[in-house]
């Protein structure tokens, strides 16, 4: 069903549904795949609208934006640190970075990379070297300075060991150039690197702030963002109120936003119903469209290249053998499954990690995904149980077991009970465990795990995110699978702008991701964020030049442009 259709299915309140893809321009609107694309003017990253003085998105239909107000968010889960390279940002964390931090580069709607607390981003011709001047006169909310010597104090500390953002800037330096540029020195070329600095390892923090918290940092957050940090009582509230010195003039609109972590969905939907909380964000397809029936909310869709999944230890036996591997893929039933999460009819089945909107989408490595035929699995899986050296230790003829970790929503259990009953057709045991979703990351970044239901996403140029995902020693490897010819075309990737080129490159890379079976595919997810109908103008972000941001990705929201029309 296209995304147009979809709007026929509301009854009541209003939803509004955005296809999101990354645009085939790589790094800015006038990068093409031309011969000269080593000049810098085509792969800079620069002013969006020269002269802009206003937002070009009709807002009408909004009001007038209202100063003043508190609301109250329902996140799905409570984030461990809010400190960049500390702190694990999943979509919860996301949202709440984005009142705290601001970003130094920016996605639009469309895809294309565009400075915001960043004036520009010129890389030099081989792309071996991108310099990074900042706008003047920000400041962070202790009122240290936003220039390049805190950039650099940031950088020394996100690139550090350890850190969750350690493998963003592998292999990267940095120099200050000026009192407001900096220059960052690559190993090799990467026409991809301004896409690094659209999350966590380019949101700038106070290290004035950061060195006198020390280990309490993460608990104290001061960026440069619309919204002061307060207070936060861990696994229950966290307060945040207006920057009045904020450096985009007359944002943000709200007073406050006090944000609630509610991990069970059907208590999070029904303390936005019943007006205990302002707004919600959302993963889960069954809740999607029940709000679509509640009256008074306003639902903001978004369907991108997220797609629920389950992915395999590549490491543990027996997830170590593909024979395991294959046959549980071919064990799946994705239409079951889709159904289950309640995206029946409306979510596509996923077959990558790129959505059907997206440019680097490939219909032959869709077409080349593994059917479901339990007869097929049942033949490959006895493969392996019959094989005197299989990797589990046991003797031929034993059982296949593995453990399979989920979290303890009640849909979750519902999909996870189903994988169970497919898998035990053909013959393996399937041990369930239910985990809260701070230690389901954790156990997924350290290896402790043999199958984990996850969620694959995008938000980034595709050989960033395909680096992350497949690099040897990245932290958000979680399948802990390499191969050789799929980093050589990461990196081939890297060292050109030609669009054509790039997606011949990923669709190769993707289609030995997939005939290695890593992980297993659901449905495209649909994000949501709901909100009462007084809130307002959430996929109405806007760049500092006032030109069009973007919408709320995947349940986050960008909120120094929300207002509320309830003081």
């Amino acid at each position: 069903m296209k995304p147009e259709d979809w709007s026929l299915r509301v009854r009541r309140g209003r939803v509004r549904l955005v296809a999101f893809g990354v645009a085939a321009a790589l790094v800015a609107a006038a990068c093409g795949g031309s011969d000269d694309s080593g000049d810098d003017e085509a792969a800079s990253v620069e002013e969006g609208v020269e002269g802009a003085t206003g937002a070009i998105r009709d807002v009408s239909e909004q009001g007038e934006p209202v100063t003043g107000g508190s609301i109250t968010f329902g996140l799905e889960a409570e984030t461990t640190s809010w400190l960049p390279g500390e702190g694990q940002f999943a979509n919860s964390g996301v949202s709440v970075a984005y009142a705290l931090y601001d970003p130094l580069i920016k996605r639009s709607a469309d895809g294309e990379l565009k400075p915001y607390l960043a004036e520009s981003m010129e890389p030099n011709e081989d792309l071996t070297e991108w310099t990074l001047t900042l706008r003047p006169d920000i400041q962070f909310h202790d009122g240290t300075p936003l220039d390049a010597a805190a950039l650099m104090s940031n950088f020394e500390q996100l690139s550090a060991d350890g850190t969750q953002t350690a493998s963003a800037f592998d292999g990267v330096t940095m120099e200050v150039v000026d009192d407001l540029s900096v220059r960052y020195t690559l190993p090799a070329p990467d026409s991809a690197f301004p896409a690094v600095l659209t999350l966590s390892p380019g949101w700038p923090y106070s290290p004035t702030a950061a060195a006198a918290n020390g280990a309490d940092a993460g608990a104290n957050p001061v960026g440069t963002g619309p919204f002061v940090f307060e207070s936060w009582e861990r696994d229950n509230r966290l307060v945040l109120r207006r920057n009045d010195n904020y450096w985009q003039e007359g944002l943000p609109y709200l007073d406050e936003i006090v944000f609630r972590p509610i991990p069970d969905e059907d208590t999070r939907m029904s303390s936005l119903t019943s007006g205990d909380i302002d707004g919600m964000m959302s993963l889960r397809q069954s809740n999607i469209i029940e709000l679509r029936e509640a009256d008074g909310i306003d639902n903001y869709e978004q369907i991108g290249n997220s797609t629920g999944s389950n992915i395999f230890n590549t490491a543990e036996p027996p997830l170590d053998d593909i024979r395991v591997r294959r046959a549980l893929a071919m064990a799946t039933d994705q239409e079951q499954v889709i159904e289950v999460l309640g995206g029946g009819g409306v979510v596509p089945p996923a077959t990558q990690i790129f959505g059907p909107d997206d440019p680097y989408y490939s219909e032959q490595v869709a077409e080349d995904w593994v059917d479901y035929d339990p007869e097929a699995a049942q033949e490959e899986l006895q493969a392996y149980v019959d094989d005197p050296e299989r990797s589990d230790g046991k003797a031929p003829g034993d059982p296949v077991a593995v453990r399979y970790d989920c979290l303890p929503d009640a849909s979750l259990v519902e999909v996870a009970q189903l994988f169970q009953a497919l898998w035990s057709t053909i013959g393996v045991e399937v041990e369930l465990r239910q985990v809260e979703q701070a230690t389901h990351i954790n156990e997924a970044i350290q290896g402790d795990y043999q199958v984990k239901c996850w969620r694959l996403g995008i938000d980034g140029d595709p050989a960033a995110v395909m680096d992350a995902y497949y690099l040897e020693g990245s932290p958000q490897n979680f399948t802990r699978f390499t191969d050789p010819q799929v980093t050589e075309n990461i990196e081939a990737m890297k060292a050109t702008t030609d669009v054509a080129e790039r997606q011949r490159l990923a669709a190769e890379a993707m289609s030995i991701v997939n005939e290695n079976v890593v992980q297993t595919y659901s449905g495209g997810t649909l994000g949501l964020v709901a909100v009462q109908d007084h809130v307002k103008n959430i996929d109405g972000w806007t760049y500092p030049d006032g030109s069009e941001g973007g919408t709320a990705t995947q349940g986050t929201v960008v909120w120094a442009n929300v207002w509320t029309t309830e003081g």
